[in-house]
């Protein structure tokens, strides 16, 4: 499954990373939506779920976020929904670690 998140706020370091395999931390935005893929090897084992997904959160809940290898990239968002099938679009698009 697929969880839709509206970005909060972030830390200035994710605008600062350079290193090619975490460019995508440059593109954050506060307002944008970012749509997080759950996938098996993140789920725990009794409850096939992504820690951090929201599942109890409610829309007004703020919830924090860090970016794995830069753990100074790191911010808030809010759940928007969670999505059964997931359509990530390409771009700002993010699997729970």
């Amino acid at each position: 499954y697929c969880v839709e998140f509206r970005t909060e706020s972030l830390s200035p370091h994710c605008a600062l990373e350079t290193r090619p395999y975490a460019r995508w931390m440059q593109y954050l935005r506060e307002g944008h939506t970012v749509c997080v893929a759950c996938q098996p090897p993140a789920m725990s084992t009794g409850t096939q779920r992504c820690s951090g997904d929201g599942h109890n959160a409610h829309r007004d809940k703020i919830l924090h976020w860090e970016a794995i290898g830069n753990s100074q990239c790191q911010g808030t968002w809010k759940k928007i929904r969670q999505l059964e099938r997931c359509s990530c679009p390409l771009v700002h698009s993010f699997i729970f670690t």
